[in-house]
């Protein structure tokens, strides 16, 4: 193996082990002793149900291989994958908020097993759902655990910087110590035991049955919003309107005196509440307060761009670093980039850990930057002539596209506790896992075009896209940044302010 690769991960290793050993008073929080035992519970569950899913992820592709699949069938099981995502996570996810977080992290593990279990068939329609229910299962896995997470922080009463420290904690052990160790588990088991390919699959059921025996035995359950009131379209009315650009919260007295909540696009003029009125009984009496702006909607998009480009990047770093079909050691690449996620990950508890530094300010240099590191493929590309030959070891093209996806990489590992942090301040409870899985609706949608069209653009459009996407992130981060810092006072005006000062008959 070249010497290029041992130095850059010697280099992000001592980085990681530096910045860990070197925290100050001033870089840590000081917490309880019943809010420690409750983040090493959530913790040490979230990096077993991490290690379940790592295991697999790189055995994947090669699993239907040997089963004899070309290109184009495993392409169509990995779309039905984030196909399946798409169409079942937001049912599932507002499951969850109606039926509790903790039945649907049991539900995560049971579902991810049985995927587990179809890999032992070489049926292309047992395949087939298995990836439907792993789509299902990743579902829950981004939005039932953190959920849970948020609802019992706040159930408990403990302060809400503590979040950030579990939300750095888990992106640092989950996406990052746990992939590392989870990959090289899987290649001791396939490469050096010689178990076959569905060994990592094997392995990973093992860990999420303890993982539900676990959370079975040490959690509790929340809910969102456990009233029998809301059935399942009408969840997902409440949090598609609250995704909207801007909203109004109306207070509805009803006939039979009771008192109901609606929310109101501010995009509809205020003067068709009128006409509402004159339609619907229920609608009289009606008390319109000032509710939340568009902060939901931006910060779904944001996420949207951002993991659209990062999944784009998992396709495409390999064809960019060996242009020419060049050997290089995939998995000691991949555990390079999670050591510099972990860095990321790292630097985002030390700035989160400040009370003076808001995540809104800082996440716009990340988004800059890390669009600046995916435009290295396209500078080097025109600054240096691309070589047709095969070289016999790496390029100084790709050496240098190596180093710019660390750094990417880094971004990821601070964007995943910071986006977790905004998350937690601006969805509201009641909808948290069924909003959730909407923002994942547009990323599914991305992804699947990508593979369904991964050879029909070169791989500098492609990049060069998600540069542009990330870069449009920046901008709406910037966006929430400044909403954000505005009393909630100078942001809305009372809807019977609002009523006076419009002309129906100009809008």
């Amino acid at each position: 193996m070249e010497v290029f690769y041992y130095l850059v991960f010697g280099v992000m290793a001592a980085v990681v082990a530096a910045l860990e050993l070197s925290k100050t008073n001033k870089d840590r929080i000081n917490t309880s002793s019943s809010f420690n035992s409750f983040k090493n519970n959530y913790l040490l569950v979230f990096s077993i149900m991490m290690a379940g899913d790592w295991l697999q992820g790189p055995y994947v592709y090669y699993l239907y291989s040997t089963y004899g699949f070309g290109k184009g069938d495993i392409g169509q099981l990995f779309i039905a994958g984030f196909g399946s995502s798409m169409l079942f996570g937001t049912i599932v996810g507002s499951l969850a908020d109606k039926q509790g977080r903790k039945r649907a992290c049991v539900t995560y593990c049971i579902v991810y097993i049985l995927s587990c279990i179809t890999k032992h068939s070489p049926q292309y329609k047992v395949l087939m759902v298995g990836r439907i229910l792993g789509g299902i299962a990743t579902s829950l896995l981004f939005s039932a655990f953190e959920s849970w997470l948020i609802a019992e922080h706040n159930k408990r009463n403990f302060e809400q910087q503590w979040l950030s420290l579990t939300f750095s904690k888990a992106v640092f052990l989950g996406n990052g110590l746990v992939a590392i160790l989870s990959g090289l588990f899987g290649n001791l088991l396939v490469d050096t035991f010689s178990f076959g390919p569905v060994a990592p699959f094997d392995a990973a059921a093992c860990f999420l049955a303890i993982g539900m025996a676990i959370i079975l035995a040490t959690w509790s359950e929340n809910f969102g919003d456990p009233s029998d009131s809301k059935d399942l379209l009408t969840q997902f009315k409440v949090a598609a309107i609250a995704i909207a650009s801007g909203r109004f919260k109306v207070s509805v007295k009803t006939v039979d005196s009771k008192t109901s909540q609606y929310t109101l696009s501010p995009f509809i003029p205020s003067w068709t509440c009128i006409y509402l009125q004159a339609m619907f009984p229920h609608f009289s009496n009606t008390i319109y307060d000032d509710f939340s702006d568009e902060k939901i909607a931006l910060l779904g998009a944001i996420q949207s761009l951002f993991e659209a480009s990062m999944y784009t990047f998992v396709f495409l770093w390999t064809p960019a670093l060996s242009p020419n079909d060049e050997e290089i050691p995939h998995g000691f690449v991949f555990a390079t980039f999670m050591l510099a996620s972990m860095l990321g990950s790292s630097l985002a508890a030390r700035l989160m850990s400040r009370s003076s530094l808001r995540v809104e300010n800082y996440m716009q240099i990340v988004f800059l930057v890390s669009a600046a590191s995916l435009l290295l493929p396209i500078t080097t590309s025109v600054l240096v002539t691309p070589s047709k030959v095969k070289d016999e070891g790496l390029s100084l093209t790709s050496s240098i596209q190596l180093l710019g996806f660390c750094v990417f990489e880094a971004c990821v590992g601070i964007f995943w506790p910071s986006i977790m942090k905004m998350r937690s301040q601006y969805i509201p409870e009641e909808a948290r896992s069924t909003i959730m899985n909407f923002f994942r609706v547009p990323l599914n949608i991305f992804v699947c075009i990508v593979l369904y069209n991964v050879d029909a653009f070169p791989i500098t459009i492609m990049f060069g896209m998600c540069s542009i996407f990330l870069f449009v992130a920046s901008i709406l981060q910037r966006r929430l940044m400044v909403i954000s810092e505005k009393p909630k006072a100078e942001e809305w005006s009372p809807m019977k302010e609002r009523n006076s000062e419009v002309d129906p008959l100009t809008l």
